[in-house]
């Protein structure tokens, strides 16, 4: 049976992993939940006593694969400032993580294949494993049998170079051996993975090839981040509110979609589409997903209650090549207004303008944004579009 992405040698190589686990070499916790795992409303997280399921699974064993050294570093509290200004920027400082993280893939093309002679994360050691996370009573698009190995897996990885607490990855099909492609069940663990936190601190994330991704291998990026983001409660404007479909034009000016945790598969679906155009047209993006407020809130005492989920994407301009370690890297956090620095003398002098300019380089010229604009709201009025894995 042919596979999408697959390359003979890196199905077989995690066939082996997965045959070692079953056989019960390494155990692998598995985490099963439901619809009525959800937080919906305002997640207010206060303490542990109030953490839901997920977070006290996820966080334990984090904890534990950071006491045992799996880790490239130990991850302590890291220094953290706010930057002056009206963006509210949360400055970190991590100077290991750039120091000591993998060197990213270079990356030529927002479709480029899989290669399985790169690192990918059949590749990882078994203890980065945190847990393998399934649905209660889900049909998935992805249940494939391959010489008696069924494809349904969705993990939860260390990031063994964390940017904050708990900084983790998760990755669908591993075995598929899939590019760096949004496809729907990536897009639907990421809302329900935020879904089920009752930390309004937890965020989810994705970069696309072009949009410093340094992996080539399907997988979503989240972590814990205490401090409030402006994005949570920028109001928006409505371009398809049927569709739950905004523009956010504060800086920097994106899309956005809003849940409040009801009709997710249609909503996946349509997240889905626009990513496609993006992909079609080669435009490289990144998306962000957190807890936050509905979008034509217009009382600012409102910011104050996340009632919903926002997923926000960015369309950007390409940047191609190997990552700069020494760069400003416009990832999915710095967008978000998180910026993880990697040296002392700029998480110390940068300024709120500064990094408006280092942004804006990476955005795209407005009146092409707003033509993507036009074109997308064509995607509402179409047929629905076949599933994707």
């Amino acid at each position: 049976m042919a596979l999408p992405g697959e390359d003979a040698a890196c199905f077989s190589g995690f066939q082996a992993q997965y045959i070692k686990f079953c056989n019960g070499d390494t155990s692998v916790y598995i985490f099963t939940y439901a619809e009525e795992d959800f937080i919906r409303g305002s997640a207010q997280c206060l303490d542990d006593d109030a953490l839901s399921r997920f977070d006290k699974i996820l966080r334990s064993k984090w904890q534990e694969k950071m006491e045992r050294g799996f880790f490239k570093y130990h991850l302590g509290e890291l220094q953290t400032r706010i930057l002056p200004g009206s963006r509210h920027f949360v400055a970190q400082l991590n100077i290991q993580r750039g120091a000591l993280r993998r060197k990213p893939q270079e990356i030529q093309s927002i479709k480029q294949v899989f290669d399985p002679s790169q690192f990918n994360f059949n590749k990882i050691k078994s203890g980065e494993i945190l847990f393998e996370i399934q649905r209660e009573g889900h049909c998935r698009r992805c249940d494939f049998d391959y010489n008696g190995v069924i494809c349904d897996k969705i993990l939860f990885v260390i990031n063994v170079s964390p940017l904050e607490f708990c900084h983790s990855l998760i990755v669908p099909y591993p075995e598929l051996c899939l590019p760096q492609i949004l496809t729907m069940d990536a897009i639907r663990i990421g809302i329900e993975s935020v879904l089920l936190s009752s930390d309004p601190g937890f965020r989810v994330g994705f970069n696309s090839l072009g949009a410093f991704a340094s992996v080539n291998h399907l997988h979503l990026h989240c972590y814990y981040l205490n401090h409030r983001l402006l994005l949570e409660g920028t109001p928006a404007v409505p371009l398809s509110p049927h569709h739950n479909f905004y523009f956010l034009p504060d800086f920097p000016p994106g899309f956005l979609f809003y849940t409040d945790g009801d009709d997710l598969e249609r909503l996946v679906d349509r997240i889905w589409k626009i990513t496609q155009v993006f992909v079609e047209k080669d435009i490289a993006h990144n998306m962000f997903i957190t807890r936050g407020c509905q979008p034509d809130h217009h009382r600012c005492d409102t910011f104050l209650v996340r009632s919903g989920i926002r997923i926000v994407l960015w369309p950007r301009m390409s940047c191609f090549g190997a990552k700069e370690e020494s760069a400003f890297n416009v990832a999915l956090c710095e967008l978000a207004g998180h910026l993880p620095f990697k040296n002392r003398k700029d998480f110390e002098s940068t300024t709120e303008e500064t990094v408006i300019q280092i942004i804006k380089k990476y955005l795209l010229p407005e009146n092409q944004f707003f033509q993507l604009q036009s074109e997308l709201l064509k995607v509402f009025d179409t047929q629905e579009a076949p599933s994707s894995v």
